[in-house]
């Protein structure tokens, strides 16, 4: 193994900058799309991409296009339960201040997917999960994650993910789309109205700095987080947003 002057260990960079690469463009990808978005030789890619296919990181489809493998699926695991237990307090903190549920959500390929979440006491609440997969473009956290990314990376998305509207009020088409994050960019946090879930209302904050695209949220029946509720929220998620940032970074330096 060749190892660069900066300590890193090379093949090791190269096997995580294709997986990366796999990820971006959705899950699947030619040898060819990948030679095209390295500066690896081709050689060097097909060589590194039997290594995963046999260890089982990735795979080849039938149309010889490759995809992550299923062995990833038990490290995304683990990793998962550690943040989630490393944002936790942060989570209670929003629940016991502002009585709503309090949830933290990630890209994972073209959805979102809850990895963390602190219920409220209330009987009529939010019934999110962990792990549950939703579109990016109908709810609070998909929102502020797409407004972190460019127009061309959220067309992607959506175009590969499709925009389907589950109530009269979700956004359908990418061009409204587009709008909104751009109304999310400049007021710093993203709004699920009656979007997702008639009777339901989210407010969403990005998690800076994250190194996969992250958001905190609170949401609750409509009927209790109102404009008086956001004025409370929007302040609680940005400080919320900063220390999980902060400890993300502890935790990167740390290991």
């Amino acid at each position: 193994m060749a190892v660069k002057a900066a300590g890193g260990v090379q093949s090791v960079e190269r096997v995580f900058e294709l997986l990366e690469l796999v990820t971006d463009a959705g899950g699947e990808v030619t040898l060819s799309e990948l030679a095209g978005s390295t500066d690896l030789p081709l050689p060097t890619i097909h060589r590194l991409l039997r290594t995963l296919v046999k260890l089982g990181y990735a795979r080849q489809l039938p149309n010889r296009r490759y995809a992550l493998g299923p062995r990833l699926i038990r490290l995304g695991d683990g990793a998962t339960k550690q943040l989630g237990a490393l944002v936790r307090p942060q989570l209670a903190s929003l629940v016991q201040k502002l009585g709503e549920t309090s949830n933290m959500a990630m890209l994972d390929g073209d959805m979102v997917v809850y990895i963390a979440q602190v219920p409220s006491a209330h009987s009529m609440r939010m019934f999110t999960e962990v792990g549950r997969r939703v579109h990016t473009h109908d709810s609070g956290v998909g929102k502020a994650i797409l407004a972190q990314l460019s127009d061309d990376v959220v067309r992607g998305i959506v175009s590969r993910a499709g925009m389907p509207t589950p109530t009269d009020r979700s956004i359908g088409n990418v061009e409204d789309l587009l709008a909104d994050l751009k109304r999310i960019r400049e007021r710093g946090y993203s709004i699920d109205d009656n979007e997702q879930e008639i009777g339901v209302r989210c407010f969403a904050v990005a998690i800076p700095g994250a190194p996969t695209p992250t958001a905190v949220s609170v949401s609750g029946p409509v009927s209790r987080v109102d404009e008086g509720f956001a004025d409370r929220a929007i302040p609680l998620l940005h400080a919320a947003a900063r220390v999980i940032a902060d400890d993300l970074e502890q935790a990167s330096r740390a290991s």
